[in-house]
């Protein structure tokens, strides 16, 4: 009978365990939070769109594919939201934004690019998809910002490696900083 009991116990025990575990999946959060925000699993998710059958267009939050490395179960801060100039209702993940010259002085301003280390991760990997190192970018943005954007828009981001040394190719991230 008592090993009925310890067993009855384990398996309650086992249940409120997992109910005081909040994870985050993008798929069960609101809209309002969705973007910039990070799932359990760490993979980033984003708002989309979605057109219902009477063509009304419905906002869902997804789980990307894009995984982030050393950040997981996160919410983006209001305060870096604003600090970064981001938008929570951007759809999707795009580089676009960088193109921008108010944006990109936001994003390098120390108040988000020294405290808010999730928005300036997707940035830093976004701008290298686009060939464009974003401490560079940065400096750049702080010296010369219209030459920071001609630069941008002219890097030639197809036009293939620089140099033939593999590891000049890899950039380690910003580190993060903890909130």
């Amino acid at each position: 009978m008592a090993c009925v009991k310890f067993s009855f116990f384990l398996f309650l025990s086992s249940l409120f365990l997992h109910a005081s575990i909040a994870e985050i999946i993008c798929e069960d959060l609101p809209k309002d939070v969705c973007a910039f925000s990070i799932s359990s699993s760490g993979k980033r998710c984003l708002l989309e769109t979605a057109v219902e059958k009477d063509g009304n267009v419905e906002y869902q939050c997804r789980t990307s594919e894009v995984v982030v490395e050393r950040m997981a179960e996160y919410i983006e801060t209001d305060e870096c939201v604003r600090a970064c100039g981001v938008d929570r209702n951007s759809i999707g993940i795009s580089s676009d934004s960088l193109l921008e010259p108010q944006f990109t002085a936001k994003l390098c301003a120390p108040a988000c690019y020294q405290k808010c280390p999730n928005i300036v991760d997707l940035y830093f990997n976004l701008a290298a998809g686009e060939g464009v190192f974003l401490p560079d970018l940065c400096y750049a943005q702080r010296t010369n910002p219209r030459r920071t954007m001609f630069e941008l828009l002219s890097s030639g981001a197809a036009a293939g490696p620089v140099t033939s040394e593999p590891e000049s190719l890899v950039v380690e991230a910003p580190a993060s900083s903890p909130l």
